[in-house]
């Protein structure tokens, strides 16, 4: 694999520290949507649809820290439930009407884009 140009390693390194910088803020709608696609889920299902859809690496105690600010925010309610064939209490995590009605919200603010298409554009 060829080395990556000065300008290419520079380029990562801006990518990487603006991911670090809005990662947290970035963390709340995404685990609001895991959450919504697939209540109510267990905490390590949200960690692991986390990592898929976003490919970040998100701490145990991050997780944790993320989901009870949600909690308390009232986006989220879990409930103790009892396992399948253990009968062990685990949590189980389902968005809110509150929760709900914020992810709609951050939704209808997101900024998205579709480049123009050919011959279309400035100036036409």
């Amino acid at each position: 694999m060829a080395r990556p140009t000065e300008n290419e390693e520079w380029v990562e390194a801006r990518i990487e520290s603006w991911v670090e910088t809005y990662k947290k803020s970035m963390l709340t709608p995404v685990i609001l949507r895991v959450v919504e696609a697939a209540q109510p889920v267990t905490v390590a299902r949200i960690a692991a649809g986390v990592a898929s859809a976003t490919g970040w690496t998100i701490t145990e105690r991050s997780m944790y820290r993320s989901l009870k600010r949600l909690q308390d925010s009232g986006f989220l309610q879990s409930a103790e439930v009892a396992a399948p064939r253990t009968g062990a209490k685990r949590k189980e995590i389902s968005l809110t009407a509150v929760g709900a009605r914020f992810l709609a919200g951050i939704n209808d603010s997101l900024v998205g884009f579709s480049p123009p298409r050919s011959g279309e554009g400035a100036g036409n």
